[in-house]
């Protein structure tokens, strides 16, 4: 029997998933993780952005030394024909940064991990360089983790923004561990009412692509009956 690790960034990513799983906490490297447990499928999520996703899914393949690694999570639109809730398993992950890629054994298009939260002038540049189709933050981190390691490894994302969503930078509001500061988010918003129907629409976008990608992760846990 196969054991496949997940890799996400944030908890609400995948919440629909993972609430009635078992959970476990253990310690890698000097920090601790919440570990997600359900047959042979281990689900943990590192944080926002690369460092804090490579440090995750380091402990989740030494810990339990899982024979595919999947890079979960939100992604955006690259392609304007990708809608919000649309399910993306590339065949290539570009590292935005430094132009490395990694082709995949499975999937279509191109995925780029950008940096930061692209704004829409930034995501057409990322798709004229790279002829990308989304982008995220963290699969290349993944990627280099699970090479590193020589465990194989496979993407799916859900489309939370569209190719043409705009709203502000968030790297405010993330902490040293990738963990995203939700009560001064809220204060900055509440004092900003103009953003109001952005954080609106955000928050559907984020809802259905959650949902969507909790779907696809159900059926392939399912696929696989428990030992």
């Amino acid at each position: 029997m196969s054991r496949v690790a997940i890799v996400a960034a944030l908890e609400r990513e995948v919440r629909p998933l993972i609430k009635e799983w078992r959970l476990s906490e253990k310690e890698f490297a000097g920090r601790r993780f919440r570990f997600f447990e359900k047959d042979d499928f281990i689900l943990v999520c590192g944080g926002i952005g690369a460092n804090a996703t490579r440090r995750a899914a380091e402990a989740v393949i030494a810990i339990y030394a899982p024979d595919m690694v999947y890079s979960a999570g939100f992604a955006g639109a690259l392609d304007p024909a990708l809608r919000v809730g649309d399910v993306v398993q590339p065949r290539r992950v570009v590292n935005g940064g430094d132009g490395s890629s990694v082709n995949l054994d499975q999937g279509e298009g191109t995925l780029v991990s950008f940096g930061s939260v692209a704004n829409p002038a930034q995501k057409a540049k990322l798709r004229d360089s790279f002829a990308g189709d989304a982008v995220d933050m963290e699969a290349a981190a993944v990627a280099r983790a699970a090479e590193g390691r020589g465990t194989r490894f496979a993407v799916v994302k859900a489309i939370s923004d569209e190719f043409d969503f705009s709203f502000p930078s968030i790297e405010r509001f993330i902490d040293s561990n990738g963990q995203f500061l939700a009560g001064r988010f809220a204060w900055f918003t509440a004092l900003r009412p103009w953003l109001w129907p952005q954080v609106a629409r955000l928050a559907r976008n984020s809802n259905r692509a959650s949902l969507t990608l909790c779907h696809w992760l159900r059926k392939m846990t399912d696929a696989i009956p428990p030992p």
